[in-house]
């Protein structure tokens, strides 16, 4: 499970929030150059690099509690947050750049300076990192690669985001959307069947 490529899945799947957000913000920007990219991505992956550290901290906090259940706990946890995933890309509730900053700081919507207002939406899009971090602890996988891989990817697919915004529409942050969350619950339903069928 803690393989190098499930990772890099993982990764992508935590990391199309940050798409969506980056799609949305690239579209509403005048004109974006590979800095301005690069920067949006650096912003939304360090934030999403963060939040499963924070998970896997409280993770690590329950384990002894819950060993002989950690396997069904990682599962629900990644069932939940990809099944939200799914539930966002198909209502198409998927939030735009605004919304996402009015979620993490409720009253500054488009006020305030942007930078702020591009940590606020990275902070929103990363919520469900940090449950996947406490999943992440109940799995054993190391944090420090998993934190590398999950930053990387997301700083990756967030400056791909901003750059293509304009061109690709908002929309195309649905589908990423659906994709991300059947990778989700199909890396939770792998730790399910593998742990039940060594008898765990």
């Amino acid at each position: 499970m803690s393989g190098f490529l499930t990772l890099i899945a993982l990764g992508f799947s935590l990391s199309v929030d940050a798409f969506a957000a980056a799609l949305a913000k690239g579209a509403s920007m005048k004109r974006v150059t590979a800095g301005d990219a690069l920067r949006i991505g650096a912003v939304f992956g360090g934030m999403e690099a963060l939040m499963p550290v924070i998970g896997f901290l409280v993770g690590l906090a329950m384990a002894s509690l819950v060993a002989p259940v950690d396997h069904w706990i990682a599962f629900v946890l990644l069932l939940g947050v990809g099944l939200h995933m799914l539930y966002e890309a198909a209502s198409g509730s998927v939030e735009t750049h605004e919304e996402n900053v009015e979620i993490a700081a409720p009253g500054i919507g488009s006020e305030g300076p942007p930078w702020i207002r591009l940590v606020l939406a990275a902070l929103a899009t990363s919520i469900d990192a940090l449950v996947v971090g406490v999943s992440l602890a109940m799995m054993g996988v190391n944090i420090i690669t998993a934190v590398i891989v999950i930053g990387v990817v997301t700083t990756l697919m967030a400056a791909l985001g901003a750059l293509i915004g304009k061109q690709a529409g908002v929309w195309l942050g649905r589908y990423a959307e659906a994709v991300g969350g059947v990778v989700l619950i199909t890396i939770g339903a792998l730790i399910l069947w593998q742990h039940l069928s060594n008898g765990i």
